[in-house]
């Protein structure tokens, strides 16, 4: 099969299966690790490839139901197939699973039970919970007001959970910048009746609680791998919006204030110097507002590029709308909620952040399977489309530039094999779907840990994993 139609076929199959969803065993609540404020483990992940904004991939095609008369791989015929791939210079281990996504029947399993560091895998449960708890059209408002207990020479700047504006003219077409500081500045100049000047003032209250996790690594945020937690930032706190990679804001809200007082200036608003905090009162009245792309959209994009601070923003939004605080700890007592309700077995499982950066998070192989393969069998579009976001090999998000040399064994996979990547230090995971030669959908997830200096050949690994299911019959 050429490249070409492998792609094809991916498009059209690679998403639903239309079947009742089925328990796959029984579930405990996982445990959501302790935020305390002591030293953190002493294990260093290492600066994550920073993947750069992908071209729009078309939405696959989705199918009722996929042919459950093809053909399921033989597990005898199947695992020394695997075995053989998932060797690493050096003994290093791969753990994985892999499962028939209609029967749940398992194909293989090397230590698939044993919990372990899932790197931005973690991002799977992230975006579940968040589509579970929020409305996936919700849009995200930024806003402006004024009076209330500030008077009515104050601009206060509302977040509401938006951090990927833009500092521009709102972009419709767009996700990051889809609502622009620069048009809510000259909204709120054409409702303006003084002619000032304003003080302007942010009101950032959504989100509580401490603004960094206590068990990231100072070297990850140092590094732009994450940032204080705000809700509002220009394109997730990177200083130099038209890269996900660099410095970040130490103070994202702050930092959107400033572009907006610009903004404010250049619309022809008078401001006085300087950005002050404050609570909006009940009696305030809205100016002007922009919104975000939807939440499905913010799903998909956190997904594919493996955002790390809006998966963090996901998670408290979808505390706040299930009535717990919007903090870190409400964020993963949610994500353990929402996961328990799968009927997915979550014994042994920890949180400790939802964008994977934590050394306390252990998840299983198995665990990660079995909730990719929940999804695929929801009657839920909303969770459905948590696999939607999942990046395509060789074409989309954090998968674009893997498996694309069509002299490597895992050429087989481009088009085929949908996942989600995982990086740290002494870990590589991959975590998907994929579907075989005979039209099967299989589910899979292969986690590499304790790694020391092999990371690239783990990868490797994982990926020549994924590529043997997408062409191997195995009968």
């Amino acid at each position: 099969m050429n490249r070409s139609a492998r792609v094809f076929t991916a498009l059209l199959l690679a998403l639903v299966l239309g079947v009742l969803a089925v328990p796959v065993g029984f579930h405990y609540g996982p445990q959501v690790a302790e935020l305390v404020t002591g030293p953190p483990p002493q294990v260093e992940p290492e600066i994550p490839v920073i993947q750069q904004t992908p071209d729009d991939v078309a939405a696959p095609t989705l199918v009722s139901q996929l042919d459950a008369q093809a053909p399921a791989p033989v597990p005898d015929v199947l695992a020394p197939l695997l075995a053989a791939a998932l060797e690493v210079p050096g003994g290093t281990p791969v753990t994985g699973v892999v499962l028939d996504a209609l029967t749940g029947e398992v194909l293989f399993d090397r230590g698939g039970g044993e919990p372990q560091l899932p790197a931005s895998n973690i991002k799977i449960l992230t975006a579940t919970a968040a589509l579970a708890k929020l409305d996936p059209n919700q849009r995200l408002t930024t806003s402006v007001l004024t009076g209330g207990a500030g008077g009515e020479g104050v601009l206060v700047l509302r977040g509401g959970g938006d951090v990927l504006l833009g500092s521009g003219e709102s972009d419709a077409e767009s996700v990051i910048g889809h609502a622009g500081l620069a048009t809510l500045a000259r909204e709120t100049a054409a409702q303006l009746d003084g002619d000032g000047p304003y003080r302007v003032v942010i009101d950032d209250s959504l989100f509580v609680g401490d603004v960094l996790n206590p068990s990231w690594q100072p070297g990850d945020v140092q590094a732009g791998e994450i940032a204080p937690i705000y809700p509002l930032a220009i394109n997730s706190s990177w200083t130099d919006e038209s890269k996900q990679s660099g410095a970040r804001a130490a103070d994202a809200a702050l930092a959107a204030a400033t572009v907006f007082r610009e903004a404010l200036l250049a619309a022809g608003v008078q401001v006085e110097e300087g950005i002050e905090r404050q609570v909006t009162g009940e009696d305030a009245e809205e100016v002007a507002s922009v919104e975000s792309a939807t939440v499905e959209a913010l799903v998909e994009h956190m997904l594919r590029t493996s955002d790390n601070y809006l998966a963090e923003v996901l998670a408290r939004l979808a505390a706040e709308a299930s009535g717990r605080p919007a903090s870190f700890g409400g964020g993963l007592e949610t994500i353990a909620e929402v996961i328990a309700g799968l009927e997915v077995q979550t014994e042994e499982m920890v949180l400790g952040d939802a964008s994977g950066l934590s050394p306390r998070n252990r998840i299983s192989p198995r665990q990660l399977s079995d909730v990719v393969r929940t999804l695929l069998r929801s009657d839920n579009r909303a969770l459905r489309h948590v696999l939607h976001g999942l990046p395509v090999a060789s074409l989309s998000g954090t998968l674009a530039d893997r498996y694309n040399d069509d002299d490597a064994p895992t050429f087989a996979g481009a088009g085929l094999v949908r996942a989600k990547t995982g990086t740290l230090n002494a870990v590589t995971a991959l975590s998907g779907h994929v579907v075989s030669v005979d039209g099967r959908l299989m589910v899979f997830s292969f986690i590499a840990s304790g790694l020391d200096g092999t990371t690239e050949p783990a990868r490797a690994a994982v990926d020549r994993a994924a590529a043997v299911l997408a062409t191997c019959g195995c009968r």
